[in-house]
């Protein structure tokens, strides 16, 4: 009787475990068609806008995804767009976070009807080799230091060359940023007041501005900072379709 009762409870562990075995696979292969559904609205999207780039890369957030599929709330969605350009800048990465993605169920299968973000988040990275290739200065060198941009480059001062050393100042309006040098000194050296000042004026030479290409997903610039491997774009939308969207920056 025992025995009986052991094979049962045996019978019965592995028939939970077949099952929950099943209920996993098919919420991954729901997750995996959703996220081809997504991809090809975002791709979509980056056509329209004539954007190039990588094909997107979508996951899904937030387990399990069947839960998510009956309330026709998603938690997250990611996109992850590499080497986004139009004709100029290239930016290496775009990681766009959608929250709160509300769509139905025949919609994610499909692919017909609408997909809505109650929020993006996008960040766009410029590394220091795409910005160092529109300055006219060879042998300069870009870098992060204690949240700052610092630049290092060769300059001659009245036949005498020097390594000079610079702080630069961020800020981003209207689709572009802009570099404005606010420090500049010699390295390792106290130069007298005229060859200072000639440094001085060599700091205008050093002020760039960048157009970035336009955003997806009508993302909107907020901000920028300065980052190890370079300088990371921050932007924000409300209220978006993940497809037919095409805003470019300041519209």
């Amino acid at each position: 009787m025992a025995r009986g009762r052991r094979r049962l409870g045996t019978s019965l562990l592995v028939l939970l475990l077949v099952l929950g075995g099943l209920l996993v696979a098919a919420d991954r292969a729901g997750a995996w068609a959703a996220e081809r559904t997504l991809t090809e609205k975002v791709s979509s999207e980056i056509r329209e806008m004539k954007i190039s780039s990588s094909e997107p890369e979508v996951g899904v957030g937030g387990f399990p995804f069947l839960t998510q599929v009956v309330s026709g709330n998603y938690e997250d969605i990611h996109i992850v767009l590499r080497d986004v350009s139009r004709g100029g800048l290239v930016l290496p990465e775009l990681d766009v976070h959608a929250r709160d993605v509300k769509a139905e169920l025949n919609t994610l299968m499909s692919g017909e009807g609408e997909v809505v973000a109650r929020q993006i988040l996008g960040t766009a990275t410029i590394g220091y080799a795409s910005i160092r290739a529109l300055f006219d200065h060879p042998g300069l060198q870009l870098s992060e230091q204690d949240g700052k941009l610092r630049l290092q480059l060769p300059v001659d001062v009245y036949g005498q060359r020097l390594n000079a050393v610079a702080t630069g100042q961020i800020t981003s309006a209207g689709g572009r940023v802009r570099l404005a040098v606010t420090d500049i000194r010699a390295e390792g050296l106290n130069l007298g007041s005229q060859a200072q000042a000639f440094l001085d004026q060599y700091k205008r030479r050093l002020a760039l501005d960048i157009a970035l290409p336009p955003l997806p997903f009508r993302l909107k610039v907020e901000g920028v900072q300065v980052r190890p491997e370079g300088l990371a774009v921050t932007a924000s939308a409300q209220q978006v379709p993940l497809s037919g969207s095409a805003t470019l920056p300041g519209q």
